[in-house]
């Protein structure tokens, strides 16, 4: 069946107008296209980490400063990216810089314990409700694998609950339903805020149920809050045939002083960590009640092992102490939470007066450009979202000079000023004024 002549001409202008911002992106971008041409000798797709990629080629960048980026072009950009929340101090804090400067010259790779590792696991385990012991690890992907782990080896079952459309990391994706090489476990595919649905899978299950692992907010599937309602119930269900509460804090635990489960005031048997909490060196944590988290003590029995050459890295240990404790405060976190949630409503405040599908979800300082007027509450409310205007919207940003990520994503550094943003809501509402014959509602 034929399209309408209307809806026929409206895509064509869609893929039109984004043919036209790629071709002016390869021209403006000439030595990050051949940066692109080399890495693909070398790297297959050029590329190392796939969520930097974007068509026809990922901008290259040479220099970062504050909360500004120099790409190899000479092009500057207000990075609103915040390196997916890992960059939340910026690219060159004095303070963070001060204590890796400090424990370079103590000598890198120490071969034994440490003392940042005692201050840094104070400050997590005053920091979130739920952590009585923390372990470190080396990125939030390896934290979510050893949570579940563990929940299965304390609980003595097998299967583990996710959820449609949730990030855990590189081996527990579940975008689209999940990936081939997802870490081979006997999952259950919930529906996120679905309540009820979820409370039947659940009870389905409960007698080989381990545990649930959650985002308090779905971050890759979109910045997509969710329902405290939903949460008290994963919560109580989990109670009654227990099973183990895993809450995913890689990204939310900077919306508040203690972290999304303080701000809904649900709480965790166990809660991974990881990006910003290293100071922006590489970092992932998990922890939770004592009782779980003792198999790991040495001195017990059995006592299980849990390695890692730079779990307890003098350079991430170092500069996790001066972020936690020096830098990103209780207060300061809830203050960016606010920053943030203004942020949010004035960009949804524009595009509702320009009349435009488009809007931004999210909490705190952490938020994801849809193009749908449509409510959204789990990843399949995004079917109606055209991928295409957020590139395009990416590119008008881009040459606009803001960097935000190409499926939409964004998060505010404390480096960002205010002016910093009043001048991208200006922007943004500069790219709906010029495209707003494709994005009208």
């Amino acid at each position: 069946m034929n399209k309408p002549l209307e809806t026929t001409s409206v895509m064509d202008d869609i893929d039109n107008a984004l043919a036209a911002a790629r071709q002016k992106y390869i021209e403006s971008h000439p030595a990050s296209r051949d940066a692109h041409n080399a890495a693909q000798k070398f790297m297959p797709g050029g590329n190392t980490r796939t969520v930097l990629y974007h068509d026809p080629f990922p901008l290259r960048v040479v220099k970062g400063s504050n909360s500004k980026l120099t790409d190899a072009d000479g092009h500057e950009f207000l990075n609103l990216l915040g390196e997916y929340t890992a960059g939340l101090f910026g690219h060159n804090h004095p303070e963070i810089r001060k204590a890796i400067d400090q424990a370079l010259d103590q000598g890198i790779n120490l071969s034994a314990h440490n003392l940042h590792e005692i201050r840094l696991a104070d400050l997590v385990c005053q920091r979130f409700p739920s952590i009585e012991r923390v372990r470190f690890t080396n990125s939030g992907t390896e934290a979510n694998l050893m949570a579940i782990s563990t929940a299965r080896y304390v609980s003595g079952r097998s299967k583990v609950m996710v959820f449609d459309g949730g990030y855990h990391g590189g081996l527990l994706y579940f975008g689209n339903g999940g990936i081939p090489i997802n870490a081979p476990f006997d999952y259950l595919l919930g529906s996120y805020n679905d309540i009820e649905t979820t409370r039947a899978l659940i009870r389905s299950n409960q007698d080989d149920l381990a545990c649930i692992l959650v985002e308090p907010m779905m971050g890759s599937a979109g910045c997509i809050p969710g329902k405290v309602e939903f949460l008290e119930m994963l919560r109580s269900e989990a109670d009654r045939c227990e099973a183990i509460v895993i809450f995913d804090e890689v990204m939310t635990s900077r919306l508040s002083g203690g972290g999304a489960q303080k701000l809904f005031d649900v709480m965790p048997d166990m809660t991974t960590l990881g990006k910003y909490i290293g100071g922006g060196m590489s970092f992932g944590a998990f922890g939770g009640r004592s009782d779980i988290m003792e198999i790991f003590n040495p001195e017990s029995q059995p006592g299980i092992p849990h390695a890692g050459t730079f779990n307890n890295n003098s350079l991430s240990m170092a500069a996790g102490c001066a972020a936690m404790g020096r830098v990103f405060t209780p207060e300061l976190a809830d203050a960016l939470h606010h920053r943030g949630e203004d942020l949010r409503n004035e960009l949804n405040r524009i595009a509702n007066k320009m009349q435009v599908s488009l809007q931004f979800t999210g909490i705190g300082s952490l938020m994801n450009l849809h193009a749908t007027a449509e409510s959204i509450n789990c990843p399949a409310d995004l079917k109606s979202s055209d991928p295409r205007i957020k590139q395009l919207v990416f590119f008008d940003l881009l040459e606009s000079g803001y960097y935000i990520a190409p499926r939409g994503f964004i998060a505010l550094m404390l480096s960002i000023t205010d002016q910093d943003l009043q001048g991208f809501c200006n922007a943004f509402e500069q790219v709906i004024s010029k495209r707003k014959p494709v994005l009208e509602t």
